[in-house]
């Protein structure tokens, strides 16, 4: 028999996350959020859940509650959330360590982490969305495999640590390449050009980096040395300072690796 749960968050990630574990057979009861409006758009997702208005869980008929909350605020919500007896809490954090839990009247500890970017609106396919899982003990572990097993295809055990790392990975393969992406969306309206024709570009870009390996798949004028295109991009750049820095610096990390690699 699969457990209940119950969310403390309704953000982003609980959005995706709460009605694929509905639809999985581990049903969700209650949803906690500070803003209550947005617990209920959450609830209208799900089959049978409601709104929780404070963390007093004690009366709660769930047996694993979910913190889905910003980083900064899971010690503190740990702190506050009232649970009932055998419950097993989790968060969901990619950066935060297992121990910050430690503070929670719970019988069990864990961490759930999906590694994906998730915004509400965007449809997420669940099933290849690898989960992270780590526990204080091997009756809770038991039980997140079978959990995140329910919902994917690819789910792993890592300590808190290499989880840490990572993170650290993904912001960099993620957060960062989608920032690079504003900016390149930001030159191309300035200028009147259409975003999209950088579509088939991108695309390539990704899916080259895993043919043949992100380093081996590196283009572009840094790359191969040419100095009179970075000149030329630079002086298109001199009445943005922030943004010649930037590219400045990227191109320089490029040159130093790429010709070193060539005079060696």
């Amino acid at each position: 028999m699969s457990l209940s749960v119950s969310f403390a968050g309704a953000g982003n990630l609980a959005w995706h996350l709460a009605p694929v574990l509905d639809n999985a057979g581990y049903p969700v009861r209650e949803v906690y959020s500070p803003n209550p409006q947005h617990a209920q758009n959450l609830v209208a997702r799900l089959y049978d859940a409601e709104v929780k208005t404070s963390l007093d869980f004690s009366t709660s008929p769930s047996r694993v509650f979910i913190l889905a909350v910003a980083d900064d605020a899971i010690e503190q919500v740990a702190r506050e959330i009232i649970l009932p007896d055998n419950a097993l809490l989790l968060h969901t954090s990619g950066s935060q360590p297992l121990d910050k839990l430690t503070y929670a009247a719970a019988s069990g500890t864990g961490v759930f982490y999906p590694l994906q970017s998730f915004t509400k609106g965007v449809k997420v396919d669940f099933r290849q969305v690898p989960v992270f899982i780590e526990s204080d003990t091997a009756e809770v572990e038991r039980e997140l495999m079978k959990m995140a097993g329910a919902i994917s295809k690819q789910v792993f055990r890592i300590d808190s640590e290499k989880r840490l790392t990572l993170h650290l990975a993904a912001v960099f393969a993620s957060n960062f390449t989608n920032y690079m992406l504003t900016l390149a969306h930001d030159v191309t309206e300035k200028h009147r050009l259409d975003f999209g024709w950088l579509k088939p570009l991108i695309a390539e870009t990704i899916n080259k980096a895993f043919q043949v390996g992100p380093a081996q798949a590196q283009t572009g004028p840094a790359r191969r040395g040419d100095f009179e295109t970075l000149d030329r991009h630079m002086q298109l750049l001199q009445d943005d300072s922030q943004l010649a820095e930037l590219y400045r610096l990227i191109s320089q990390q490029l040159v130093d690796r790429y010709l070193e690699d060539t005079d060696k």
